[in-house]
């Protein structure tokens, strides 16, 4: 990634570490967009409303003005970090449906979409507590889909393209400890 640029990275979420990974996974400053009920979390909620444009996605106020405060973190040279398919506590689901927001944005901002693919997280630190063991954590950055000459119309096309990059990513890896 071009450090004078901005970007749009995506991921599959399938644990709390993805959000530590993407953290290292990224050269890039970014600022993660993520669903305000994550401030409540002892100790990690203090440090994640710090790096977030926190939303409410049951409020459209909210969603909406997530696009305002993107366009300011974008001015000042940041990359945008949103897990499409949201927290996916099922751990036997390789990849739960993208929504929307992310693909909705880079478009309307003119931004690349980077597609990552974590590959351990889940089997490492899944949603259910007592589970996971120790281990690498692996990721694939994919190539970037421009979106400079797409229109809004073209989100879902573009939302299901980037979804098919790593769930294909998802289905050909082989258990590795």
């Amino acid at each position: 990634m071009d450090k004078r640029k901005s970007y749009m990275l995506v991921a599959n979420h399938t644990s709390m570490l993805d959000i530590m990974l993407m953290l290292r996974a990224s050269k890039n400053p970014f600022v993660f967009v993520g669903k305000k009920e994550l401030v409540k979390i002892p100790v990690f909620g203090f440090f994640y409303k710090r790096v977030s444009i926190m939303v409410d996605r049951d409020d459209l106020k909210s969603r909406a003005g997530v696009y305002w405060r993107a366009q300011r973190r974008l001015n000042e040279g940041l990359s945008i970090c949103i897990f499409p398919e949201g927290g996916v506590p099922d751990e036997q689901l390789v990849l739960d449906q993208f929504k929307d927001g992310a693909f909705k944005m880079a478009i309307a901002h003119n931004i690349p979409v980077v597609p990552m693919t974590f590959y351990d997280c889940k089997k490492r630190f899944p949603f259910t507590f007592f589970k996971g063991r120790p281990g690498r954590l692996r990721v694939r950055v994919h190539q970037f889909f421009e979106t400079g000459i797409l229109a809004l119309e073209d989100k879902s096309t573009l939302r299901e393209e980037v979804r098919e990059v790593i769930l294909n990513e998802l289905e050909k890896e082989t258990p590795h400890d």
